[in-house]
C-alpha cells in the first residue's frame, strides 16, 4: 500500500500567544482521536506544558470528566493547532436544507449537513464521517465555520442583520399565504357568475395564454441563440474552460506528482493565493515533523479541487465499485474486490498491486473533477451506474462549504 506522506516544511517560530491562549481562556478543543475528528469540545486554558514546548498548553474540559460521576473534570495537554476560541454563534438563525452545521450532540460540537427539515420545527443531521443521521432541534445547531488565519469563516452575521432576514422570510410566508386565500376567494366568488361571463372569460384567457406563449417561445429561440454565439465565442476565444478559482478558507483536495502518491488526495484547507493560479494550502490531517502544526504547502490549480460532493450508499457496496479509501490520511482509488461481512470490504489497489481491508466508513464512491464539473465513475458489470445514492449540497463546494475530509 502506498506509504505515509512526510512532511516538507518546518513549522513556522512560534510567536506571542494570542487571546485565546492566554490563561483562562474559553476554547474549543479537537482531538484526531479514532472516532473524534471533526468534533469539538469547550474548555478553557489552565497553563503552557513547559518551556521547552510553547506550542503546548494543558487544557481542562467543561462537560468531559476522569470519573463516571462527574466530579474530575478531564485535564489534558493539546498542541496549539488543536485549539481555537468559542465558535461564534447568531442570536437567531432560520436553518436551511443543505447548510453546512455543527451540531451539539455527546457534549461536544460535530460537523454535519442538515438534509431534511421536520414539521415539527427540528432538522435531521447527516455526519458523513460515521455515515448518521439524526435529528436535532433549532438550539441544537450552529452555522459551521473554520478558523483560519486568526479569522471566522464565514464571518457572523450581526444579529441584526440576521432578524432582518428572518423577518422578511416570514413577511415572504405571509404573503404568499394571503395571497393563495385571496385567489381561493376569487375563485369562489367567480363559480357564481353567469355561464356567459364565465364562457367569456376562457375566451379571453385562452387568447393572453395563447399570446403569452408566443412571446415566451420567442424570448426562449433569442436568449438560446444568444447563449450558443457567446458559447461558440467563449471556446473560439480560449479553447477551454476559465480555470476555478480558490477563496481563502474553502474547504479542498490536493494530489501531489511525488512517487508513490500518484492518484492519492489529501484534505486541505486554501490559506492564501501566492501566484498566477497557485495557492499556499494547509493540509487537514498532514502535520509537521515536530507536530505541533498542520503541514503547509504550494499547489498550482491542476493539483487542487473542491471536495466531492457526498454520495450516501443506501445500503451496502457492491463487488466491482470503483472507491476511494481514506488510508494514511489520504484517499486512495481502489476496487471492490471483495465484500466482507460486518459492513468490511477487500479493496483492491491498481497501482501497487496490493489488496487490503477497510470499514464502510473509510470508503465513497470515486469520483472525478473534469472541466469543472464531478463525473461519477462506472462501474464495471452493473446495470445500473450506481448503487441507490443521494448527493449532498453540489452546489455548495466551491464556496468552500464542502463535505470533505
Amino acid at each position: 500500500m502506498p506509504q505515509k506522506r512526510k512532511p516538507t516544511t518546518s513549522p513556522t517560530p512560534a510567536t506571542e500567544d494570542p487571546p485565546h491562549l492566554q490563561p483562562g481562556s474559553q476554547v474549543e478543543i479537537s482531538s484526531n482521536d479514532p472516532g473524534f475528528r471533526g468534533s469539538w469540545f469547550t474548555g478553557f486554558i489552565l497553563k503552557r506544558a513547559s518551556l521547552r514546548n510553547p506550542n503546548r498548553f494543558i487544557v481542562q474540559y467543561t462537560h468531559l470528566f476522569q470519573d463516571e460521576a462527574g466530579t474530575k473534570p478531564l485535564k489534558e495537554t493539546i498542541n496549539a493547532v488543536d485549539l481555537r476560541p468559542l465558535a461564534p454563534r447568531e442570536r437567531a438563525r432560520k436553518f436551511k436544507f443543505g447548510e453546512e452545521v455543527d451540531a451539539f450532540y455527546n457534549d461536544g460540537w460535530w460537523e454535519g449537513v442538515i438534509t431534511k427539515e421536520l414539521e415539527n420545527g427540528n432538522f435531521h443531521v447527516y455526519f458523513k464521517r460515521s455515515k448518521e443521521q439524526l435529528e436535532f432541534g433549532e438550539d441544537q445547531l450552529r452555522l459551521h465555520r473554520e478558523w483560519v488565519n486568526g479569522s471566522w469563516t464565514p464571518p457572523l452575521e450581526d444579529d441584526e442583520q440576521v432578524e432582518e432576514k428572518v423577518q422578511i422570510e416570514k413577511e415572504v410566508k405571509a404573503n404568499k399565504e394571503e395571497t393563495e386565500k385571496v385567489s381561493n376567494n376569487t375563485i369562489t366568488e367567480n363559480n357564481f357568475k353567469s355561464d356567459k361571463a364565465v364562457t367569456e372569460g376562457k375566451m379571453e384567457s385562452k387568447k393572453a395564454v395563447t399570446q403569452e406563449k408566443l412571446d415566451c417561445d420567442n424570448a426562449a429561440s433569442k436568449e438560446k441563440l444568444q447563449s450558443d454565439k457567446a458559447e461558440n465565442g467563449e471556446k473560439m476565444e480560449s479553447g477551454k474552460m476559465t480555470e476555478e478559482k480558490f477563496r481563502e478558507g474553502a474547504h479542498v483536495e490536493v494530489c501531489s506528482d511525488e512517487d508513490g502518491f500518484e492518484g492519492a488526495w489529501f484534505g486541505a484547507a486554501i490559506v492564501k493565493p501566492v501566484g498566477k493560479d497557485r495557492y499556499l494550502i494547509q493540509y487537514k490531517s498532514l502535520r509537521t515533523e515536530d507536530d505541533t502544526d498542520f503541514l503547509k504547502e504550494e499547489f498550482d490549480t491542476l493539483h487542487i479541487r473542491p471536495c466531492p460532493p457526498e454520495i450516501v450508499v443506501a445500503d451496502r457496496f457492491k463487488k466491482l465499485d470503483e472507491v476511494d479509501a481514506l488510508y494514511n490520511d489520504g484517499w486512495w482509488v481502489g476496487v471492490i474486490s471483495k465484500v466482507l461481512s460486518d459492513s468490511k470490504y477487500q479493496v483492491y489497489f491498481r497501482t501497487t498491486n496490493e489488496e487490503m481491508k477497510f470499514n464502510h466508513t473509510d470508503l465513497r464512491l470515486h469520483q472525478d473533477w473534469i472541466d469543472g464539473k464531478w463525473v461519477a465513475a462506472s462501474q464495471v458489470g452493473h446495470s445500473k451506474p450506481f448503487n441507490t445514492f443521494v448527493v449532498l449540497c453540489s452546489s455548495m463546494v466551491l464556496h468552500g462549504v464542502c463535505l470533505g475530509n
